[in-house]
């Protein structure tokens, strides 16, 4: 097997010598026409003293700054670029150990006191985090994956020999030094005893504290005898002391500190050092007070623009169809099935023009070849929900074979095509978990339901399912993490024995993430003998025992981006996606044949002249309506917007009693076509017109975007972009791994051709590569977003998404445990005009909101679109989400809080749910609920959801506002959204694009 991963020190080595070179790139940050940014606070950092208590090491926003122990001004040692975190000062105070983020995996390294190059101490492709000195500077203790899980591992600096000193299956973390350096702390999640230990290298483990509550951070007191921890529970996060000789323990924070997860440090035997509430703090063991050491920091800012990329809404030329979802090429190699524009097409070779087997309203997509050439089975819901359905090819005869309760994705036929394997969603989630079922194909038509048969139990978010050559084995490709402790991993085979033997994991190259976890492989040959797969977004094989076992070295049969590989019958040859071109590909001699085909769509424009006589106008623009006016459109577009006059020309729609507001924006959604045609539907309903997807299959998002633009079936305008661009780790299926320079380039050139909105870089991409992929797509006028607020915005990314979310640290730098942010987060995000989408009902607020109202639930929109089982398995996750973290919900209004002066410094704030983690639709009205009752208006809240929603996604000029020259995207509701802004869910009517849709029609299934 051939592992193509570059080494982590290589990495790490033209990672610093950019840096080098860049840094006078960042330097010139500071000149006259940038921006200066004093931070008096920081969200989560960790700090430590220096052993003659002059100056303290703190890691600000990524980087590491000294302060004069007695307060002042910061000064940083190391660049920005490295999210550098958790300093420990070596017991001879001339460098500080940290870990950094430099090469794409975290490693220990050290940096001398007065600045300077940075040494590497650790390398490989594991995470090694949270180093502490012993006594006598020459070893150092952390925390690393290299064990399976996170484990307690020791470096001899003098010669980087590397110790494991803890093996539970259990995850081993934050190790600290006692003062004698004969024993070290530890905080451990293990099942059965959760708590802080103690270990002497070579004897067994104490534990000294039990506790179920959130620990980090030890620290021993001066003589030994106590150790000082963070303990995270649901009322509060603060320090706790336990003693070694009876375990007592006791708070020594107040309940009202947010005390960050990091180790105090030691002014004096009773004295100690510690951060919280955003500060850096002194108290004395016994005190009920602590003293404030300030500080300031201050951080340079660009002030940059580009040129946005520009949207043509009034383009009626036809445009080739880019949605081109999962093309299979037949068994005789003749004929290419694919699901584009709502519909299952068939293109032969020799005849560019596609030939349509299905057309309707219905969603139909995934078509898959039986072994025989003669069927196709695919997922439909023209029945209400995506069942397997399959057609005979020679009779046109169309069955369903598998309706089960939920929605029901990728169909594979088995080698004798008696079974096809299929997965069912879950039934709250389209980005969640899945299980495995097969179907009998053999079954006849008087049969009640066809037999089938759960294989395995659900996965997150696997792969299409194929299967070996003697029906056996069933190989997807799935998660496959590092630890338990943090979710991220890689995308390898998983092999699951149909005969009752043991998954397995297996790689063709091992610690390499496969492609997108959609269908990109594994995909088994029909012979047995290869698999194909998409690696660093090129297609390659690799032999395989008939139990799936890679046995040869794998060959690349591509040099240019690559995507959902099938074979032919014969074994001999592969189609695939080229970006936007069918391509196929001979494995004996890699050579590559373009299979021609031509299809096109073209937006769909209303020929008519509406006046809408509204009562109450909010124009997106003033906090106050206008009245009694008359909103007249022509085509699709706003031509004017008068007093009212009787006797217009124009079909007239009769708003006199209502109110007539822009449409909605929601800025943060996933989806994907399992939830089938009913989400264009829904989002409608709920008065949404405009949708920004950040994280998606390209093409599954392309296909719905060109189904919704040109009519086929009714939904908002989408703004998309591919999968999650990350690191060397990945999580999602979605997710794309980047490793290497020439892959980041095919990917950004993908963008480019397949024409993204935005591009979203995910939270294991490194801040150089970020920097490179913002330098690009500003280039061709894209925007970035990320998860990440400092030093994205150094570098002129222009969103981050969440003021929560998944970070790769374990915390996050914008929000603590307690949920709050402090004037690191909110100054910076004011003053860089980065915008921010909060999610803040995805954070908690949703399930806050549902807690408050009895009616929560009663809105028509969401009675006609989910169902009961939904409802409960809801709940059910929020329950799971309030026992994993501990203050979800009950800390929620410090998260308001932060919103609130967010919008109060003058930041640029749209609303966004992450849906489906909560409800498509309902979550954003919950979203603009959450924002009035942090203290915000109505106003102000739907001003996020449209002017500044379009203004973000660069469509202001179009959208956003009900302007004369606008385009004709409207909402008519019930009420008074700007006194009670739940009246905004009391949708009547939707203008999209000047069509006029009923919310009868849209509740409706055609």
């Amino acid at each position: 097997m051939k592992n193509i991963t570059l080494p982590s020190a290589t990495i790490a080595y033209w990672l610093i010598g950019l840096l080098q070179v860049m840094q006078p790139q960042l330097s010139r940050a500071g000149n006259a026409d940038s921006l200066r940014v004093t931070v008096t606070e920081g969200t989560n950092m960790a700090a430590d003293l220096s052993p003659d208590k002059k100056q303290i090491a703190m890691d600000l926003q990524g980087t590491i700054w000294l302060v004069p122990a007695t307060g002042g001004l910061a000064k940083p040692i190391t660049d920005a670029l490295g999210d550098c975190r958790q300093p420990s000062w070596s017991p001879d105070g001339s460098q500080i150990a940290f870990h950094a983020f430099w090469d794409g995996r975290y490693h220990l390294w050290t940096v001398s006191k007065t600045g300077g190059k940075p040494r590497q101490l650790t390398t490989g492709i594991y995470d090694d985090r949270e180093p502490h000195w012993s006594p006598d500077s020459k070893r150092i203790v952390f925390a690393s994956d290299r064990g399976g899980n996170y484990d307690i591992w020791q470096l001899t600096v003098a010669d980087g020999k590397l110790t494991q000193l803890t093996t539970d299956s259990g995850n081993d973390f934050n190790p600290s030094f006692s003062p004698n350096g004969r024993e070290i702390a530890f905080v451990s999640d293990r099942t059965d005893a959760p708590g802080l230990y103690v270990i002497t290298p070579g004897s067994a483990e104490k534990l000294i504290s039990a506790s179920k509550a959130k620990l980090a951070g030890p620290a021993w007191q001066p003589d030994g005898s106590h150790l000082v921890y963070n303990a995270l529970t649901k009322a509060q996060s603060g320090l706790e002391t336990a003693a070694l000789t009876d375990s007592k323990t006791a708070w020594l924070t107040e309940a009202a500190e947010d005390v960050f997860p990091f180790r105090a440090s030691w002014l004096s035997s009773d004295e100690y050092l510690y951060t919280a509430d955003g500060l850096l703090k002194r108290r004395k063991i016994g005190s009920r007070s602590a003293q404030t050491i300030p500080f300031q920091a201050v951080i340079a800012l660009p002030r940059t623009t580009y040129k946005r990329k520009t949207y043509d809404f009034n383009s009626t030329k036809p445009q080739a169809v880019l949605g081109i979802k999962g093309p299979v090429i037949s068994p005789d190699g003749k004929q290419i099935a694919f699901a584009a524009l709502g519909d299952i097409w068939l293109l032969t070779k020799g005849n560019k023009i596609p030939k349509a087997l299905t057309n309707g309203p219905a969603m139909d997509v995934e078509p898959t070849w039986s072994p025989d050439g003669t069927k196709l089975a695919y997922v439909s819901d023209r029945n209400g929900n995506m069942d397997v359905w399959i057609r005979d090819l020679k009779t046109g005869q169309e069955k369903v074979l598998a309706d089960m309760a939920e929605d029901l994705n990728f169909p594979t036929w088995s080698p004798d095509g008696s079974k096809v394997a299929f997965y069912q969603g879950d039934p709250r989630n389209a980005w969640g978990r899945s299980t495995l079922y097969t179907a009998d194909v053999t079954y006849t038509a008087d049969a009640t339901a066809p037999k089938t048969t759960k294989v395995h139990e659900s996965l997150f978010v696997p792969s299409q399912a194929s299967w070996s050559a003697d029906g056996r084995t069933i190989a997807v490709s799935a998660l496959h993490p590092y630890s338990s402790r943090y979710r991220e991993g890689v995308s390898e085979v998983l092999l699951i024995s149909l005969d009752g033997k043991n998954d397995r994991y297996v790689s063709p190259a091992p610690a390499h993430s496969l492609g997108t976890r959609s269908k990109n492989g594994p995909v088994w040959s029909p012979d047995g003998s290869r698999m194909a797969y998409i690696l660093d977004g090129q297609l390659w094989i690799t032999t395989v025992s008939s139990d799936g076992t890679p046995t040869g070295t794998p060959v690349q049969l591509t040099t240019e981006q690559a995507e959902a590989p099938t074979w032919t019958g014969d074994s001999k040859s592969l189609l695939f996606l080229a970006t936007n071109l069918l391509k196929q590909v001979t494995v004996s001699d890699k050579q590559t044949e373009t299979i021609p085909m031509t299809l096109n769509w073209q937006i769909s424009q209303p020929n008519q002249s509406l006046v809408i006589h509204a009562g109450r106008l909010f124009d997106g623009k003033s906090g106050t309506y206008r009245q009694n006016v008359d909103i007249l459109v022509d085509n699709n577009r706003i031509k004017a917007i008068e007093p009212h006059r009787a006797g217009r020309t124009g079909t007239l729609i009769d708003a006199s009693t209502k109110t007539v507001m822009p449409g909605l924006f929601e800025m943060h959604t996933h989806q994907h076509s399992m939830v089938g045609e009913k989400i264009g539907r829904l989002w409608l309903s709920y008065g949404i017109t405009s949708v920004r997807e950040p994280g998606a299959d390209p093409y599954d998002a392309l296909e719905r975007k060109e189904s919704w633009a040109s009519g086929v079936r009714p939904g908002p305008r989408q703004f998309f972009t591919g999968g999650l661009t990350d690191g060397t780790r990945i999580y999602y299926g979605a997710a794309t791994s980047i490793n290497s320079d020439e892959q980041l380039d095919r990917e950004l050139n993908r963008a480019v051709q397949l024409g993204y909105d935005l591009i979203k870089t995910y939270v294991r991409m490194p801040d150089a590569m970020q920097q490179r992929i913002t330098t690009f797509a500003h280039a061709h006028g894209i925007p970035v977003s990320s998860h990440e607020i400092f030093p994205a915005m150094r570098y002129d990314v222009d969103a981050v998404e969440h003021i929560g979310g998944t970070s790769r640290r374990g915390y996050s730098p914008k929000i603590t445990a307690m949920n709050r942010s402090y004037q690191d987060v909110i100054q910076l995000l004011a003053k860089s005009g980065m915008n921010i989408t909060p999610t803040a009902s995805l954070q908690g607020g949703f399930f806050v909101a549902a807690s408050k109202d009895p009616a929560f639930y009663e809105n028509r929109q969401y009675k006609a679109f989910y169902s009961e089982d939904y409802s409960n398995a809801l709940q059910a996750g929020a329950a799971q989400m309030t026992k994993i973290s501990p203050g979800y919900l009950a800390n929620y209004s410090n998260l308001q809080k932060s919103v609130k002066a967010l919008i109060a410094a003058g930041a640029h704030v749209t609303t966004g749910t992450d849906s489906p983690f909560v409800p498509y639709g309902l979550s954003l009205h919950t979203e603009l609920q959450t924002f009035v009752d942090a203290g915000l208006s109505p106003y102000e809240a739907l001003r996020s959801a449209t002017l500044w929603a379009a203004e973000t996604v660069g469509a202001s000029k179009d959208l956003g506002s009900i302007e004369p020259g606008k385009l004709a995207d409207l909402v008519i509701v019930n009420g008074d959204p700007l006194t009670n802004i739940k009246d905004a869910l009391n949708v009547e009517q939707v203008i999209r694009n000047g069509a006029v849709l009923s919310i009868e029609t849209l509740l409706k299934q055609p």
